[in-house]
């Protein structure tokens, strides 16, 4: 049978859509099928993408799915779970943020309707900028449940078009947000834990940086208030899947000394960031960050991004004092919203060297934002040595497309080759 993404976490039928108590359950429902578990989003971008980018290594290699990720090339199939997980994980919020989005009218009190508008354009953004890191074509549309079964299937886009359409979905959403804040029974049903406008001001940073338009990267990192936090939360109940499904029990995968880094790009001894992610730092590393326990709430992004998104922004635009500013502000931090501080010295290279600078900014971005699925991405941005080079720092380029898409949709490209 043919797989149809659909909500697991709402009730059935078209109740759901017409009250704000109906549509705010959704978004609950939504955020946790995007963090919760060990077939969420999350949970897997973090395994595949540190994996595939020597962030991790896998401690048992009896774990055979893992095992294909770090090793990469041809061993990693379609069929693999961890990138299955990905894709449908992502469909399912991106097809229930459309909910949101077709639906939040039927809501008349301020601060909700405006609220379920901005959480279907930011959470349907965020699923397809996911996907778009790890494939070189998304299937952006959401098709309806009548339409699957008279037999139309989504069309995929090129990943580049795909990104632009988070930014745009990012864009419609950004004046709502300035314009209206969150109702008080809004933030009572959905929770007050991620801070909605400087989200869509991160994301549109985030994917104006992969699209390669700098100058609206910049503009919106430089809107986010570095002092906000927006983190997926959880608890007892719904636990850190991280750490519940891979960290807790030693026998899954643990994290590398010096973030995996080559030894050109290892941090400097006294990097606090090593401490906060790595503990201490040897052989076998047990990690720390984010993944601590049960409890431990995870960012949607960091300071820490943000700032080095105006560094290279600012190296790419070839405005050298301004990047060199920035990251600096990184390389001498000893305050920070998540403790993620380096403690260190400022650039001691030649500072009209671009490509220096940029190495460096790369080099941060591997150590500040280590275990956030950023990671392949930023080595291909950066253009360090791929799948088929010499000394190798990824695994693959892109992943090959699930076998539950391609057996069901004919629209699906041609694999990548590695």
């Amino acid at each position: 049978m043919p797989k149809e993404f659909v909500n697991p976490n709402a009730a059935d039928g078209g109740e759901v859509i017409k009250s704000a108590e109906g549509l705010t359950a959704l978004i609950v429902g939504l955020k946790k099928e995007f963090s919760v578990g060990a077939t969420s989003a999350l949970y897997n971008t973090v395994s595949a993408n540190g994996l595939s980018t020597k962030e991790l290594y896998v401690i048992n290699t009896g774990n055979g799915e893992l095992a294909a990720l770090e090793a990469g090339k041809g061993t990693v199939g379609g069929s693999n779970s961890f990138l299955n997980n990905i894709w449908s994980s992502c469909n399912i919020v991106k097809t229930n943020a459309q909910l949101l989005i077709d639906n939040y009218d039927n809501v008349r009190e301020t601060g909700t309707a405006e609220m379920i508008q901005v959480y279907g354009h930011v959470f349907k953004a965020l699923a397809i900028g996911t996907m778009a890191q790890f494939w070189e074509n998304v299937p952006t549309e959401v098709v309806g449940a009548d339409e699957f079964l008279n037999g139309k299937r989504p069309a995929f886009k090129t990943r580049a078009e795909a990104l632009q359409e988070a930014v745009d979905l990012l864009n419609a959403a950004a004046p709502i947000a300035e314009a209206t804040a969150p109702s008080t029974f809004f933030n009572t049903k959905v929770g007050a834990d991620i801070n909605i406008k400087n989200t869509v001001y991160a994301l549109q940073a985030r994917y104006n940086l992969m699209l390669g338009k700098y100058a609206d990267a910049l503009a919106a990192a430089n809107k986010v208030d570095l002092a906000s936090k927006s983190v997926f939360k959880f608890d007892a109940v719904s636990q850190n899947p991280v750490y519940r499904t891979s960290l807790v029990n030693n026998n899954t995968y643990n994290g590398l000394p010096n973030f995996g880094l080559p030894a050109a790009l290892a941090p400097d001894a006294g990097d606090a960031r090593i401490t906060f992610y790595l503990g201490n730092n040897t052989t076998p590393v047990k990690v720390q960050g984010f993944f601590k326990s049960d409890a431990d709430p995870i960012p949607l992004y960091l300071p820490g991004e943000m700032t080095l998104i105006k560094a290279e922004c600012y190296a790419r635009m070839d405005m050298l004092t301004e990047a060199l500013a920035a990251l600096d502000a990184v390389r001498t931090k000893t305050a920070d919203a998540f403790s993620v501080t380096a403690k260190g010295t400022a650039y001691a290279g030649d500072p009209a060297d671009k490509a220096a600078i940029l190495l460096d900014i790369y080099r941060q971005r591997c150590i500040e934002l280590y275990m956030s699925g950023m990671k392949l991405e930023d080595s291909r941005r950066f253009g360090r040595p791929g799948p088929n080079d010499p000394d190798s720092e990824r695994s693959r380029n892109f992943y090959p497309y699930p076998t539950v898409e391609r057996d069901n949709n004919p629209n699906t490209p041609a694999d990548p080759a590695v």
